[in-house]
């Protein structure tokens, strides 16, 4: 039904934060990265090392530095560095990177019940192929996002260990994005 259902091999989604860190990204059991570093001067460079480890990147638009998050920077991106899709928290640039032929992943912070909502509306309107749910630490809210929406959700931020992990996924996500770069390695 959504095709990033069909790019998910491992469950656990690096999401690397600094550039040091992305070698272990590449060497461990994920397949699909969420690049939350680089610069409008390294990041085609990033990405094609990741692309030739046979890996699928995303990248966060809001977190390039040099490429605005704005269409101009969408289209550039699409064009010039080739990513697999964008994160973004801004529903305007989940569109156009849709309509320049990349995935799109609608980044929404669920802090309260009014955030549920309007987070709903927007991916209602932005259509993306998946909506990452930040915080990842809260199941019962996660089972009441897959509920709500057809949509796959990815759970992140604030996972810190292999518990938090499973009782997303048994909650309904799809996957789970984190940051700490021992979880990316299967025990």
């Amino acid at each position: 039904m959504y095709p990033i259902v069909d790019l998910v091999e491992c469950q656990t989604i690096a999401a690397v934060q600094s550039e040091q860190y992305l070698d272990d990204a590449l060497k461990s059991n994920v397949n699909i990265i969420f690049l939350l570093t680089g610069s409008i001067f390294n990041i085609k460079e990033l990405v094609d090392r990741i692309k030739a480890a046979n890996k699928h990147v995303f990248l966060h638009m809001e977190f390039i530095e040099g490429i605005a998050a704005d269409k101009s920077g969408v289209a550039y991106v699409a064009k010039n560095v080739g990513p697999t899709g964008i994160i973004s928290t801004r529903s305007n640039l989940i569109r156009v990177a849709k309509e320049m032929g990349l995935m799109a992943i609608q980044r929404i912070f669920l802090i309260d019940r009014n955030a549920i909502v309007k987070g709903l509306k927007v991916i209602e309107q932005s259509l993306p192929d998946a909506v990452e749910v930040m915080p990842g630490v809260m199941p019962r809210v996660i089972q009441e996002m897959t509920d709500l929406t057809p949509l796959p959700i990815i759970a992140g931020g604030l996972i810190g260990n292999r518990k938090e992990i499973a009782d997303a996924l048994e909650a309904g996500a799809l996957a789970v994005s984190v940051g700490t770069s021992e979880l990316w390695h299967k025990e």
